[in-house]
């Protein structure tokens, strides 16, 4: 390795050393203070109004997302914009969180005024209680002052590293204050891959003619003749009240043929996979999909209490 990459990695990991101490720091700051800040939030009857000047506001905004995802109603306010007319988002009741390292910014200190004229409460996160914001407020969440991994020591770095943690700390605090659960976050986030592994089973199962179901007595030709339809890779076989009996899957097909070739006159019953793999009605996707990574399994048909085949649930369809 050249000196040239050695001086580049060394910078690059000296950066991390600082940021990663100044978040290290926030745990024993963490005081009564503290305390109060997420009771205030959790006993909000209004919404969280997140606000910062500069990257402290980058910062705000994301505290902000993170309280709304989390079901707890919020927004960011540009602190210029709201003295333009963006105060209108904010009423009696609210609880406004303010991100400033130095706790000088001066469009946040023009804001404050405005939020207490407004009966909002304040909850101050910046380096010390001293400083301007920190004495405005109702309660401050001080951070100390720490040193900042950018090279000149000016650029936002270790600090808005630290404002993060201590906003996430915040927000997911009143999370689990609130009982806030993993099938209330799945409401919250239906839509892509993660949204999809927290939902439940019943909600993406296939059902009807695309869960192919046949008695044990049905011929293996008519039980492939029931997956190519369905476009499904096992069939469920089922008894006369529908209780799930077994699978018989497209690979079991082509073992047993490669030994016998009269297999398709065979009845299904006899070369099934029973017992078989299955979920119940209510199971969590993101538990199906495990199951199926443990089992190697593409598929698995879903039943209720009873064992009575409901549906069935295709890999393609949770990914």
């Amino acid at each position: 390795m050249v000196q040239e990459d050695i001086s580049i990695i060394a910078c690059g990991r000296r950066v991390i050393r600082l940021e990663a101490a100044a978040v290290a720091s926030l745990e024993g700051r963490l005081d009564r203070r503290f305390a109060e800040a997420v009771k205030l939030i959790v006993d909000c009857n209004g919404k969280v109004v997140c606000s910062g000047m500069g990257k402290a506001g980058l910062i705000a905004q994301k505290v902000a997302a993170t309280f709304a995802s989390t079901g707890i109603p919020a927004v960011f306010i540009h602190p210029s914009e709201a003295l333009h007319g963006d105060l209108g988002l904010v009423a009696d009741g609210d609880v406004a969180v303010l991100f400033s390292n130095s706790g000088e910014s001066e469009e946040v200190l023009r804001l404050l005024p405005y939020l207490k004229s407004r009966g909002v409460t304040l909850i101050a996160i910046t380096a010390l209680a001293s400083s301007s914001l920190g004495r405005s407020a109702d309660v401050v969440l001080e951070m100390g002052v720490v040193e900042e991994a950018c090279p000149l020591r000016l650029a936002p770095s270790s600090s808005t590293t630290a404002l993060l943690a201590l906003g996430d700390a915040l927000a997911l605090t009143v999370l689990e204050m609130r009982g806030f659960t993993s099938e209330d976050y799945a409401k919250l986030h239906p839509a892509g891959s993660l949204g999809r592994s927290m939902r439940r089973v019943d909600e993406l199962m296939r059902t009807g003619d695309r869960c192919p179901a046949v008695l044990p007595t049905t011929s293996v030709r008519d039980a492939l003749t029931a997956i190519t339809r369905a476009r499904a890779g096992l069939v469920c076989i089922v008894d006369n009240e529908r209780h799930l009996v077994g699978v018989f899957t497209d690979g079991d097909f082509r073992r047993h043929w490669s030994k016998d070739a009269a297999v398709g006159d065979r009845a299904v019953g006899e070369i099934m996979t029973s017992p078989c793999l299955y979920v119940q009605t209510g199971t969590m996707v993101r538990a199906a999909k495990k199951l199926m990574a443990e089992k190697h399994v593409n598929a698995l048909p879903v039943v209720d209490a009873e064992r009575r085949l409901l549906g069935l649930v295709d890999i393609q369809d949770l990914s």
